[in-house]
């Protein structure tokens, strides 16, 4: 009888557990849908970012307009992940300090499923804003590869997932000390931005700059993305990007979901 209930009893807690994870990605998403003004206000810095850096880009590259915007918007795709993902940790903050968490632990619901149906509903927002972004430079003569583009909304998903589940671990491991959740997460995203060559070719800098990018995942996500909007699928960067954000999808829900088991 053992044998033969055994599977059973693992499909329905996989079955709870799918539930449990669609029910949380689906609370996660409620503010977002009931506050898309807040999606359309993210999107400020980015083009910023482009309006800005696109013309000295193409003043000191000598290339044309659309050369430029095939080399830069893939970057700047990125860096929508790399900002939006790495600062969710602080609606978790937040819960935290308003209890809301807290009643969220006590609920007949996996914690593990907190934990991925948050990092799910990251991959949400990263799509709409990169999507978002690529049509607004259409005009000015940046040519996306369609095919390309939407394997790469996938890579950035999933880089963007396994980043925001490492923000929520943060988020619980400085819940006594909020303020050690910003300074963590500003401390790091500002050296690995810049050392991903998304903003700028990191071929120009010094030797240990480039040795520094070569071990940042975030610089193979990069290179990926550039290659996939290119139409590129057979390049070695795709696969090391897709390698590198899977390994980081896989390190930040498992640190992300030990955290969360843990809560208290």
């Amino acid at each position: 009888m053992t044998a033969l209930t055994a599977p059973t009893v693992s499909s329905d807690r996989d079955s709870h557990l799918l539930r449990d994870t669609w029910n949380v990605f689906r609370r996660e998403l409620q503010p977002l849908l009931h506050d898309p003004f807040s999606l359309i206000f993210s999107l400020l810095q980015p083009i910023v970012f482009l309006g800005l850096f696109g013309p000295l880009l193409i003043g000191s590259s000598g290339q044309s307009t659309p050369e430029v915007l095939a080399w830069f918007v893939p970057g700047i795709l990125v860096m929508i992940a790399l900002f939006g993902t790495s600062a969710t940790g602080s609606n978790l903050l937040y819960e935290m300090q308003t209890g809301s968490h807290e009643r969220t632990l006590v609920a007949p619901i996996a914690r593990s499923s907190l934990l991925v149906g948050r990092a799910l509903k990251e991959m949400v927002p990263i799509i709409v804003q990169a999507a978002v972004i690529a049509l607004v430079t259409i005009p000015f003569g940046f040519r996306p590869n369609l095919a390309g583009m939407a394997a790469s909304l996938v890579l950035l998903a999933i880089f963007g997932m396994g980043l925001g589940a490492l923000s929520y671990a943060l988020a619980l491991a400085s819940r006594k000390k909020d303020w050690m959740f910003w300074a963590v997460q500003q401390a790091l995203i500002f050296p690995l931005m810049i050392l991903s060559g998304m903003l700028l070719p990191i071929e120009d800098g010094p030797e240990w700059m480039r040795v520094a990018a070569s071990i940042n995942p975030i610089s193979h996500v990069v290179g990926a993305t550039r290659a996939l909007f290119a139409g590129d699928f057979g390049a070695p960067v795709v696969l090391g990007g897709f390698v590198a954000a899977s390994a980081l999808a896989a390190v930040g829900l498992w640190v992300g979901i030990t955290a969360m088991r843990k809560s208290s």
